[in-house]
């Protein structure tokens, strides 16, 4: 069926900054407080995506591997003392692993971030609007218009009706690549062999715990030294006993229990739909469906079985699915597992992470965990569509094997690349050069001197 219609709302900014997740609010607040006319849109109606919207928390560590030193602050150690101020954060400084912050982890959760989603997304908005960048909710990407490798405007769906946005610069944080998708841009989805993608979780909250009781049953099992090791820790005794029983039919095989900042409040991450393509209309609606069955398969087994959660009562479900993994752009650059265990030197390095390379298996539940060599970087050329000539893209899709992506698919990360994605436009506007050949002495340089840390 061919469809024509005259749009009649075009709307014009310097960089547009699409999707309102963690890499999208390090674009904008980056690009604006560097000088960019900055427009972001996002299909929801706050800040955050899967912080807020899909109430995934804590953020994971900040700190390289040792762990000794903070090596992701600019844009996102900002946000976290400012949430904390409000109330709705510690700062990671202050959390250390194997306590009810980390679930009882301490490889790669050592100095995490609790925060409260609804504080986060209040904080995320402040600061994008203080830095002077524009949002507009409620928008939905159609389709992208390209012109022999340029994009030319970016077609969405407002409440008004279509419209037309054009900017000199895009940077795509949707998390799926979808503008560099539907730009034409090259992607693979998943991993190269096969396509297989990381599981999806649907993260819940909850409060009326003992927490003397619960607390005090891991604490027991934390002192016999039966926790911390990711796949067979909080509970995991108890749900071979539940599975047994017929009471526990899911592909995980613990219970991932992270305390907020206000005690007796718990972000649940233990649900799990594999095979699920998240770019996928149809998959993303089943996913969803089953993750709430899960949610009350799981609420039914911490009452019956766990200690303290006799009268454990559900706050809320994520309104959005927590993807992992779809499509990773294909960029000037590839970063592998072997780059980051190997700690490979890049002249464009734009950011410092330590994350575990952190594989959640789709069959048999658990993951595979490998730890970092201390810390590893970034180079800006993963952040740069090799056949897009004004888009650069931030967060979990930049280029990179699955395998590398399952360590830096995590907030702070997706943070840090957007911060370099939004200075990057903004520089490129203002020395007239296209955004993937902005000067990389200039753009670590800025980056530096505004918090980011980025190693040798």
């Amino acid at each position: 069926m061919k469809y024509s219609k005259s749009i009649e709302t075009v709307i014009r900014t310097d960089v547009l900054v699409i999707g309102g997740g963690s890499a999208g609010f390090g674009s904008a607040v980056a690009s604006a407080r560097n000088g960019a006319k900055t427009l972001l849109i996002e299909k929801g109606e706050l800040m955050g995506g899967m912080a807020t919207a899909g109430l995934v928390g804590p953020f994971m560590t900040c700190y390289d591997d040792e762990p000794k030193e903070q090596i992701v602050k600019g844009i996102f150690d900002e946000l976290c003392l400012r949430t904390e101020a409000r109330g709705g954060a510690i700062h990671p400084s202050k959390v250390n692993g194997m306590t009810t912050y980390s679930s009882y982890y301490v490889k790669s959760h050592c100095h995490v971030t609790p925060f409260l989603s609804e504080i986060l997304a209040v904080v995320m908005e402040e600061m994008v609007l203080e830095a002077g960048a524009k949002i507009l909710y409620n928008v939905q990407v159609c389709d992208v218009l390209t012109n022999e490798g340029t994009i030319t405007g970016v077609v969405v769906a407002m409440k008004e009706g279509l419209a037309v946005i054009e900017a000199k610069t895009y940077i795509d944080c949707t998390g799926d690549a979808d503008v560099a998708y539907y730009a034409g841009a090259a992607c693979v989805k998943g991993d190269e062999k096969d396509g297989v993608m990381q599981p999806t979780s649907l993260f819940f909250e909850v409060g009326g715990i003992d927490r003397e009781k619960f607390v005090g049953a891991l604490e027991e099992k934390k002192a016999q030294g039966e926790l911390g090791i990711p796949g067979e820790n909080c509970w995991s005794w108890y749900i071979e006993e539940a599975r047994k029983n017929g009471d526990w039919t899911l592909e995980r095989n613990e219970v991932g229990n992270y305390e907020q900042p206000i005690e007796g409040r718990w972000k649940i991450n233990t649900t799990r739909m594999a095979h699920i393509d998240a770019t996928n209309t149809e998959d993303i609606t089943k996913a969803i469906i089953d993750g709430r069955k899960q949610v009350l398969q799981v609420l039914n087994f911490l009452r019956k079985y766990v200690p303290g959660c006799e009268k454990i009562q559900l706050i809320q479900i994520a309104t959005t699915l927590g993807v992992r993994e779809t499509r990773h752009i294909v960029g000037q650059y590839k970063l592998t597992a072997q780059d980051i265990m190997e700690r490979k030197h890049f002249d464009d390095a734009i950011c410092t992470f330590a994350y575990a390379i952190d594989i959640h298996n789709s069959e048999g539940g658990g993951a595979t965990f490998h730890q970092v060599n201390g810390y590893y970087t970034i180079p800006f050329r993963c952040l740069v569509p090799a056949d897009i000539e004004n888009l650069l893209v931030a967060g979990r899709c930049i280029s990179g094997t699955s395998e590398a992506a399952a360590s830096y698919r995590v907030i702070p990360c997706c943070i840090a690349t957007g911060q370099a994605a939004g200075t990057a436009a903004a520089l490129a506007l203002k020395t007239g050069t296209k955004p993937g050949d902005v000067d990389k002495a200039q753009l670590r340089e800025t980056l530096l001197s505004q918090g980011a840390v980025i190693k040798e």
